[in-house]
């Protein structure tokens, strides 16, 4: 079983949304795509020696983990877009 759940990691992504406004997550789906592209950003750092995780790390868990305790953020499709393009 993984630890966080995939319902307490949509609820950890969520919790900055203020009542009323649509969720950055609303599946499993996209808590799944949005920790591999970030584990595919870990690797790609460690495979040019810019990043200070040790080996042993594996990348996903690695990502799980920082998006849990609130270290990275997850974008709303349109934001990701606009911040690729500016």
């Amino acid at each position: 079983m993984l630890h966080p759940s995939y319902s307490e990691l949509i609820k950890v992504v969520n919790s900055d949304v203020e009542e009323g406004e649509a969720p950055v997550v609303n599946s499993r789906y996209s808590i799944v795509i949005a920790t591999a592209k970030r584990a595919r950003q870990i690797i790609d750092r460690q495979s040019t020696g810019d990043l200070d995780v040790p080996v042993i790390s594996k990348p996903l868990s690695k990502a799980v983990d920082e998006l849990y305790k609130g270290e990275i953020k997850i974008l709303p499709e349109q934001e990701e877009t606009e911040s690729e393009e500016g």
